[in-house]
């Protein structure tokens, strides 16, 4: 029984689509997306207008050459049609028009309507508001007395990354996926009278069920394993595996969706039904489990609906077990 399962699963070319290569194909994107930069490498291209120079606003465009994260594009001061030229055509990520004077008490931040709530403007925007602040302290004589200092911890290590979060998520998924895509074939038999026609046989349908549960555990093990190899040695996923917790998490899990997908094949009557019904909870779960993106970051309004998914659970399982300390 478990090898006429074996073989019905690898003749089900879409099965290994969605369960494994899908998978893939989704995480290797993020990371090189997500996972490739480092904060220490993050800067922001601009240019500074000082068409009129004088000594305050020469000292404010030193200062500004100064800060790390801030990179200063073209050689000198350009004037200010050329940087909103350079804005608007995204040469540079923003332009800082600084004092046309000594009396003049502006400074002006020009970015890409387009790029209005992006990351690198509210960084450059963020830096602009802060010196300003430390320039008007300057300029009547005040001494700070406060100052910010900033610490993080976390749940897991020191060094956890976005990568090791979308690792465990995607694993959540192509497990989650295999359950769900991967009854198909009994849709196909069921409609052929394959099934009828097994029970008229001395085989047990009890054995027939079991063994093709262990088949399919067995297939998720090849997932979990696929995909940890690779984020571990491709990306460098950082991993702190507690097995004991992730075996119960993994049975559990991989059970519960290989449940599901037995729900949907039992009442859909063509392969095409049974893709559509599978694809829809497939797509809800992907953006609304945090399998990408925490879930604190969605809208309140979605949470409660994150709440009520079991792949949201599974990815925190999963995390727990394989990322936090």
């Amino acid at each position: 029984m478990f090898l006429a399962q074996l073989k019905l699963t690898f003749r089900e070319k879409q099965a290994w689509f969605w369960g494994i290569f899908f998978p893939i194909i989704l995480m290797v994107i993020f990371m090189t997306i997500f996972g490739g930069g480092s904060n220490d490498d993050f800067s922001n291209k601009v240019v500074i207008v000082n068409e009129s120079s004088n000594e305050m606003s020469t000292m404010m465009a030193s200062q500004l050459q100064q800060i790390p994260i801030i990179e200063v594009s073209e050689n000198g001061s350009v004037s200010e049609e050329k940087a909103k030229i350079l804005v608007k055509e995204k040469e540079v990520d923003a332009a800082i028009i600084l004092p046309e004077s000594a009396q003049a008490t502006s400074i002006k931040l020009i970015v890409n309507k387009e790029n209005e709530q992006s990351v690198s403007t509210q960084v450059v925007s963020g830096i602009l508001d802060k010196f300003i602040q430390q320039a008007n302290l300057q300029a009547v004589g005040a001494t700070p007395t406060f100052e910010q200092q900033f610490e993080t911890i976390s749940s897991g290590s020191p060094e956890l990354e976005y990568t090791d979060f979308l690792l465990t998520g995607m694993i959540a998924l192509s497990i989650a996926q295999g359950g769900l895509f991967g009854m198909v074939d009994l849709v196909d038999m069921r409609r052929k009278g394959l099934i009828k026609r097994l029970r008229m046989t001395p085989a047990k349908m009890g054995i027939f069920g079991l063994s093709d549960m262990i088949m399919r555990l067995l297939f998720s093990i090849v997932q979990i394993i696929l995909l940890t190899l690779i984020g571990v040695f491709i990306f460098g996923v950082n991993l702190f595996i507690n097995f004991p917790s992730l075996l119960l998490v993994f049975l559990m899990g991989a059970l519960s969706f290989n449940a599901i997908g037995y729900f949907i094949s039992s009442f859909s009557n063509t392969n095409e039904a049974y893709m559509g019904v599978a694809n829809i909870i497939s797509f809800l779960m992907m953006f609304v489990s945090g399998i990408f993106f925490p879930i604190e970051t969605m809208p309140e309004w979605l949470q409660p609906v994150s709440n009520i998914l079991p792949l949201t659970y599974f990815a925190e399982g999963l995390r727990d077990s394989m990322v936090y300390i």
